[in-house]
């Protein structure tokens, strides 16, 4: 977890939201006075984000007390306390929209993540995100898959060298590409895997004959081919089909025996998990 990343983003949400100050509670509600607030859940689903509320809490005001009830992770239903805080009552009433917004999307993400890795349970494919994401929540998008049971592809375009579609026909070819790349990390000094797209089965002998490569994707390949895909590749890098699959067809795709099955709808596709957080 990026702490640095994470509370730079936060402190961009406190910005946004409070700019020259809560007037509705400066207004109303007496500066030092204190108070306490519960987190209830309105829907079942896998909470997260708690953590992340801590933090949010502690860069608004370091004296608010968090007492956590049930932990990131935990499947939770309706009337479900989460966890309490007590401090400062503006500092709360600040907190309170903040907290709220990275919550339910991040529950949203984890709950709709734990439906697609229990769809596919008993084969040996795992879950991953992608880089469909909302600007500035990436990391805690991603935080969400994980606690969902999920794994995370790469964070952005500097933690891996995946090379696409675009990437392949600008250089010139699968080979142009890869062996391009590999000069790149060595002139360079880096250690990144390299991932590459592929099109047809030709594209993977393409890719297999120049070697050196982590893993192969498969894009938009259907269930029958991606099986004939895993069998070519034979276990000698890592696998992964990418490309329109949901979740009606991701377990035929999953018995194929691919590593990794990639899945955008885990972000770009979210519904919030409804929750409050009110006065105790």
């Amino acid at each position: 977890m990026d702490l640095q990343l994470i509370t730079k983003l936060i402190d961009l949400a406190i910005l946004e939201d409070i700019g020259d100050g809560d007037h509705s509670s400066l207004s109303c509600i007496p500066q030092q006075a204190q108070g306490k607030v519960q987190l209830m859940l309105k829907q079942e689903g896998i909470i997260a984000g708690v953590e992340i509320s801590k933090i949010i809490f502690n860069r608004i005001d370091p004296e608010i007390a968090v007492n956590t009830l049930i932990p990131d992770g935990t499947h939770v239903k309706p009337k479900d306390i989460v966890f309490t805080a007590t401090g400062r009552v503006h500092s709360l009433l600040q907190a309170e929209r903040i907290v709220l917004n990275t919550m339910q999307r991040m529950s949203g993400i984890a709950t709709q993540t734990d439906i697609y890795v229990k769809r596919i349970e008993g084969t040996r494919a795992k879950i991953l995100d992608t880089r469909k994401t909302t600007p500035g929540m990436r990391i805690f998008d991603k935080i969400a898959v994980k606690i969902g049971g999920g794994e995370n592809h790469r964070m952005g375009l500097f933690d891996l060298i995946m090379l696409k579609d675009n990437h392949i026909d600008f250089a010139g070819g699968i080979e142009n590409a890869v062996k391009n790349a590999q000069q790149y990390l060595l002139q360079k000094g880096k250690n990144l895997g390299i991932e590459v797209e592929t099109r047809s089965l030709g594209d993977i002998e393409k890719v297999l004959a120049v070697g050196g490569v982590q893993r192969i994707m498969f894009d938009n390949f259907t269930p029958e081919l991606t099986h004939q895909a895993v069998k070519l590749v034979n276990g000698r890098v890592e696998t992964e089909s990418s490309g329109g699959i949901t979740l009606a067809t991701i377990r035929e795709y999953a018995e194929t025996g691919v590593d990794y099955i990639s899945v955008g709808a885990l972000t770009h596709q979210v519904k919030s998990l409804d929750m409050n957080l009110k006065k105790v």
